[in-house]
This record gives structure tokens, sequence and C-alpha cells, in this order.
């Protein structure tokens, strides 16, 4: 049977034999009236625990829309129209509103990229501005010492709107809701001082209550103080199928609920082989974003199995301190060490690749100079087809294969299994 998983803008595939293939991990079936902008707009009619964005708004306020980088697939140029249209309805004028890009870590947009995400309409009616481009404003710390840190034109504004796209998110539980403001708008120092919790083993994929990086996140978000979100979820096809809006932690908790129906997928066992697939661009421009389709591949591989990563990382390792530590180790537990000892954002990614190593030989299907892609304790190559032919020759003619070509969206549930993925579910 031939397979196909996304990779940039095209697909990788490979032959497998039906005796071979376990299942091919796609999304629950679930029940929806209405898909894009419609769905946006009925959520805004329909906010959760909230007034409409339109009560919420006068005529000379100053409105902050945060939305997400290029690094993330929220159709924005789909979501924004309908909030556009609330605002002006409330009397709200374009040259008062900003839409603002949350880097967090992230690299800075080229103008043709904030027209991408932003739309034609909004590009030309309303203000844009990368969270870069300001001074911060300082609002204190958390209980935990996580300094509260935001860029000037959402301190200022009158009303602030959270926009954001959920999907399970490899420490913080999931995206979306006050994760626009923390790390979204957020500096460098903040950002570092939050993630340092991922080491706690709360800290983990599907999971809110008792998870201290979410926990954070929210308390940071409820101190700068967010007015009104918007945030959607999407299908295998990156069509908004489900948007919430209203409270920021309220509607962002009902939009959870509907991602894990549609995404938290049971499978019988382990597989000797997970092909693993973040579904193409933008996921997998560089190695530091395709990796967190690697992270939830970790809950379908058997020990001393083979995850193959299929990801383009057109742009390379994405992350000078993630690059730094996976080349300077000797070994994968070297990195782990390098966590423990001197938390920095970008290692903590390369630790978590690093984990993943200590279980499953990960083969590496990319554009990265294979040199490169050793030295970073990858097997490498080029093809999909020559990647498994090579992880069936390792793992045998019988080898047990799952496929998972939204390996960052899907998070495997072994059917009575007690291990992490099991524990960490909400």
């Amino acid at each position: 049977m031939r397979i196909e998983v996304g990779y940039d803008n095209t697909v990788q595939w490979c032959d497998i034999d039906e005796k071979n293939l376990m299942g091919i991990m796609k999304a629950n079936e679930v029940e929806y009236e209405r898909t894009g902008a419609e769905e946006v707009a009925w959520a805004l009619q329909h906010p959760i625990a909230s007034k409409k964005l339109s009560e919420l708004v006068s005529p000379g306020n100053t409105v902050a829309i945060i939305t997400s980088d290029i690094t993330r697939p929220l159709p924005t140029y789909t979501v924004l129209p309908p909030v556009l249209d609330e605002l002006y309805a409330a009397g709200v004028e374009p040259k008062d509103i900003t839409l603002v890009f949350a880097l967090g870590s992230h690299r800075a947009h080229t103008e043709e990229e904030k027209l991408k995400l932003a739309g034609e309409r909004a590009y030309n009616e309303i203000n844009l501005k990368d969270s870069n481009e300001d001074p911060f404003v300082h609002y204190g710390t958390t209980k935990g010492g996580t300094p509260i840190d935001i860029m000037k034109t959402v301190a200022d504004a009158d009303v602030v709107v959270c926009l954001g796209n959920i999907e399970y998110h490899y420490f913080a539980g999931y995206s979306g809701g006050y994760k626009a403001v923390m790390p979204g708008v957020s500096t460098m120092e903040a950002i570092e001082a939050n993630h340092t919790r991922m080491v706690d083993p709360n800290s983990c994929a599907g999971k809110l209550d008792g998870n201290p990086v979410r926990e954070d996140i929210d308390e940071a978000g409820a101190i700068v103080g967010v007015d009104f979100i918007v945030n959607v979820v999407l299908d295998e096809d990156k069509q908004v199928i489900k948007a919430v809006a209203g409270d920021v932690v309220k509607a962002h908790r009902e939009g959870c609920k509907f991602l894990d129906k549609l995404y938290r997928i049971e499978i019988e066992k382990r597989a000797d082989i997970v092909i693993d697939s973040q579904g193409g661009a933008p996921k997998d421009m560089n190695l530091y974003q395709t990796q967190k389709a690697l992270d939830n591949a970790k809950y379908a591989i058997k020990e001393g199995g083979v995850i193959i990563l299929v990801g383009c990382c057109k742009e390379g390792l994405g992350q000078k301190t993630f690059q730094e530590w996976m080349l300077k180790a000797e070994e994968p537990a070297d990195i782990i060490r390098f966590v423990q000892e001197d938390f920095k954002l970008g290692g903590h990614k390369a630790s978590a690749v690093a984990k993943i190593m200590l279980m499953a030989d990960i083969y590496l299907v990319s554009e990265l100079d294979p040199e490169l892609a050793r030295n970073c304790f990858f097997t490498p190559f080029s093809t999909l087809e020559e990647a498994y032919e090579a992880a069936l020759k390792k793992m045998g003619d019988d080898a047990q294969v799952l496929v998972m070509p939204h390996g960052g969206s899907t998070v495997p549930k072994v059917i009575g299994e007690q291990h992490d993925a099991d524990a960490e579910m909400r």
C-alpha cells in the first residue's frame, strides 16, 4: 500500500505491505455544523462566559489583536475578518486597531509574510506589527518568579483580543488561550523563565490542571489582562471546524475538549516503526518546529524501535541554542545533562529530542546536510522510501508500522497501557 505524508508543500511516500501496516492515525470523526469564517462569526455571536466583543469596545478605543506567527497554521486571514466586522459595527476605527504577530522566540516576518498571514483586507485596513518592534512594559512577576514583560502596543491598548489555534503542546498541554501573551508577546527572559518548568513531569501534552507551565502562563496572562479570545480548531486539511470565543480560560477549555474528541487517538499496541510527519508547511520549516511531531511519536514507539521523522527543514535547525546543544554533545545523554545544569531556551527542545533518542533510533528525512543530521544523532535520508527500507531491514520483515501523517496534532494512547501518555491526559 502506498502511503504519503506531508513534506513542505509536497509529499514523501513509500510502499508498505498490508501485513506490516498497523494503521494510519487519522482524526476521529466528529460532528460540526459550520466551517471557516462562518463558524468564527457564529462563535462571536455566542461567546462563552462573556459579553459579545461588540459590547466590550467603544468608539475611540484602541484595540490590540494578537495572532500567531508564520510557524503556526492558524489561518488569521480567515479568522480576522469577522472580528474586524464586529469591531467596526461597535464604532471602532481601523486606525485604532493593531494586529500583533506573536513571535515568542521566533524570527521576525517579511512584509510578504505579514500580507500572507493577515490577508489583503486586514493588511490594507489596519496596523500590523511584529511583537519585537516595541519596547516592553513590566507588570511584575508570577508567583513562580517569571517576569511579566509585555510589548508596549498590547500593554497600552484599551482592549486586548487574542486569536489562536488550539492543538496539543508537548509541555504547555495545549496551545491557545493566554499562550498568545506568554510566550507570544513576551521577552526572551520571560519565556525562558516560564519554560524552565517543562522539566516537571506534569508539563506534558494534553494536561492543563496541575501543569506548571500552563499555570504560569495563565497567571501571567491574567495579570496582563485579556478581554476576549477567538480560538479555533483545524481539521487535517487545516480548515476551521470549531471556533470558541469569549472568556480566555472558559472558552479555551471548551476548545480543548473538542480537540480531545478529534485528535486523541487510541491504538492497540506500540509499533516497531513509526512514520511521523508534521504534515508539511509551515510546520516543518526547520527542525526546531518539526520536533513537535517527534514528541508525540514517543507514545507509540516500542523501546528500541525506529521513528522515521519526515520534515523538510529547509531553514535548517531553526534556533541558535538548539543547534549549539545538539552539536556540542558527544551523545544524547549529554543534552539532557545540559538542560538540568543550565536551562536555556532552545536547549529545552534539544533535551526533548535527546530523551526520545534514548528509547528509539530516529531516521530523519529532510533537506538538512547529511553530515549535520548525523552530528545531531539522526540517521539521515533524502527520501521516505529509502528510510523505510532501512528501518524494515533493522526491525525485520514482520515489523509493525504506524503512520502519523499529522504527528504534531495527534496524540496516541495505547489501550489499557498505563504509561506516561495515559497519565498525562487531562
